[in-house]
């Protein structure tokens, strides 16, 4: 689901789809009539005004069948979690606390759909383009998601973990700095920044570039330009490889040392991804491979995080000292 989203914006798709019908909207047009009513509802908008002006409606459909997919997937995701709850809550299956954090990924997927149309309704008056702070909370919810999936499903497979390893602080605020990396992303994908600077290991020839605050230093150029975005989330990037390296050494010959290798292992292939994907001005896809890798770099800290915050029952309640 993220990767798709990913390639809706990549693909410039985002705001082809103008109106929030969650229930009616599961159907695309199915009539030259309703085509060239989407259109003319796309033709009202700033995007097409100033960036698609003479659009046909071929290339229209283009674009529009990416945004209609990454809709109808978040759809069929939210059935996928909610049909399944009810049919093993009302056959006893669940516990009372299990059925309570299944219920909790429904009502996840539900406020990031209404997220995600807070997110595009902020491109369809004023702007040409969504808003970055907008996008970065809609991948953000979507990243606690993930996570928040991911630890479940370690828990629902009987995974051991051992008690609290002395590396879990340093465990946990790893997931919270590569959590942080991707926000930072999110700024980048949000004013395109990735499209601009493809020069490394400096930026257009300079270290930090010039252009990082827009005029007179204020907090806001932070995460509204081009150049502010792009050096942070290359920092970032910096800061999250020494930080696992140090890890990595610190795991040695204790039982994390095998998923700190891993993690080690794809943060440096996400840090040569990232690299070549500026070098090459973010296209889709290496654009998508980057986020896939964020994506597994994620889950891979997540993993090592679980492996060492303490006993906690498996799937059948019994518990494991580890």
């Amino acid at each position: 689901m993220v990767i798709v989203g990913g390639a809706t914006r990549l693909t410039d798709s985002g705001l082809s789809i103008t109106e929030w019908a969650p229930i009616l909207g599961a159907l695309p047009p199915m009539s030259e009539e309703a085509w060239a009513l989407a259109f003319e509802r796309y033709k009202a908008i700033p995007e097409y005004e100033l960036v698609n002006w003479g659009m046909s409606l071929e290339a229209f459909k283009a674009i529009y069948w990416w945004e209609w997919g990454h809709r109808q997937l978040g759809r069929a995701i939210g059935l996928a979690v909610l049909l399944p709850l009810i049919f093993f809550a009302a056959r006893g299956h669940l516990t009372r606390a299990l059925g309570v954090r299944l219920a909790a990924v429904f009502v996840l997927v539900v406020l990031q759909g209404a997220l995600g149309w807070w997110m595009v309704s902020s491109g369809l008056v004023e702007r040409i383009d969504v808003s970055q702070y907008r996008l970065a909370a809609h991948l953000g919810l979507a990243l606690v998601l993930f996570g928040y999936l991911v630890w479940l499903g370690l828990d629902l497979v009987g995974v051991r973990r051992q008690v609290r390893h002395r590396l879990a602080p340093f465990a946990m605020a790893l997931v919270a700095g590569v959590y942080l990396q991707m926000i930072l992303g999110a700024f980048v994908a949000g004013l395109r920044a990735g499209r601009t600077f493809n020069t490394w290991p400096l930026m257009d020839g300079e270290l930090i570039p010039s252009s990082y605050f827009s005029g007179a230093p204020r907090f806001g150029d932070l995460f509204e330009t081009m150049a502010a975005t792009q050096f942070n989330h290359r920092l970032g990037a910096y800061a999250v490889i020494v930080a696992v390296a140090a890890f990595f050494l610190a795991a040695r010959r204790t039982s994390l040392e095998r998923p700190a290798a891993a993690m080690l292992g794809i943060a440096l292939a996400q840090a040569a991804l990232g690299i070549v994907t500026v070098l090459n001005a973010t296209p889709v896809g290496l654009g998508l491979a980057h986020q896939a890798g964020a994506l597994a770099l994620f889950a891979a800290t997540i993993v090592a995080a679980y492996g060492c915050v303490g006993e906690i029952s498996t799937a059948k309640g019994s518990s494991s000292s580890g």
